[in-house]
């Protein structure tokens, strides 16, 4: 059970950066953006081609799928400060379906439909606890869900940038109107978003299913993580990924239950959807 449940950490780790993204983005821009781990998938395809058909060093693929996934999620964001400025947060969001589902045509156009050759950017063993041997992957993931998030803390509280954007998110045109450079600083948000998925989606593909649907639709994992904070509390965020990850290595362990894992994700929404509107529905149910 104590080794299933350190194995989900791996993937709980990538739920937790995935899930501080989408929290970022809800918190800053106004958008859950659904195409979050879409673009992290096309970028680290795009780095498996730079090994596979050019040859190209790991290390330099990873880069160049980290600026391909950064600069299209920069993109979408330019979209959509352009033409969808004073469009409410639901709108923003759903225009973020088109891209989720024209990244995976264009990689199954591209790459083909098969999982792709990933080469480990980190492999083996970081250290054992209690028997059980803790990856490398595991370690760096967990490891970066926590950085990130702390990170994001400092920056939002402790700089200009930080004050400017908590400006941009709470009062847009106003912060416009003072000279706050909006478009500018909501394009950045997507990039630096962009860059953080995919890095760490390339971290973790080799060593999960990454066919580009599997790939894209960690952004359900991620977002029952982010919801666990409301979209706003960025620690909440890591703990809901990391939570879901250990009851999803946790219940594969178990031969009976094993299949409920790839429905956890879910159930975990449904469930934190039900508890928050318990006010609502009990005074309802008076």
């Amino acid at each position: 059970m104590l080794q299933g449940a350190l194995a989900g950490l791996a993937a709980g780790g990538l739920y937790a950066v995935l899930a501080v993204c989408l929290t970022l983005m809800s918190r800053l821009v106004r958008v859950v953006n659904f195409a979050q781990a879409a673009t992290g998938m096309f970028g680290s395809y795009v780095a498996v081609w730079f090994v596979s058909d050019l040859g190209a060093p790991v290390w330099l693929a990873a880069i160049v799928g980290i600026l391909v996934g950064g600069g299209l999620s920069a993109l979408i964001g330019w979209i959509v400060a352009i033409w969808l400025s004073e469009a409410d947060t639901s709108t923003r969001s759903a225009v973020t379906v088109g891209p989720f589902l024209l990244l995976i045509s264009l990689s199954f156009i591209l790459f083909g439909n098969k999982p792709q050759p990933f080469q480990p950017i980190l492999a083996g063993p970081a250290f054992t606890l209690g028997g059980v041997v803790i990856s490398q992957v595991t370690l760096v993931t967990v490891a970066l869900a926590i950085a990130v998030a702390v990170a994001c803390r400092i920056v939002l509280v402790k700089t200009s940038v930080g004050t400017k954007l908590r400006a941009l998110s709470e009062r847009p045109t106003t912060a416009e109107l003072i000279g706050i450079p909006a478009k500018s600083l909501s394009v950045a948000v997507w990039a630096l978003t962009g860059v953080v998925s995919t890095l760490v989606i390339t971290i973790v593909a080799p060593s999960q299913s990454n066919d580009a649907i599997a790939l894209s639709m960690l952004i359900v994992p991620a977002a029952a993580a982010a919801l666990l904070g409301g979209f706003r509390r960025l620690d909440l965020a890591v703990v809901g990924g990391l939570v879901l990850g250990i009851l999803q290595g946790t219940v594969a362990q178990i031969d009976q239950l094993s299949f409920i894992r790839y429905f956890l994700p879910f159930l975990f929404i449904v469930g934190l959807l039900l508890w928050l509107q318990r006010k609502e529905v009990w005074d309802a149910a008076r």
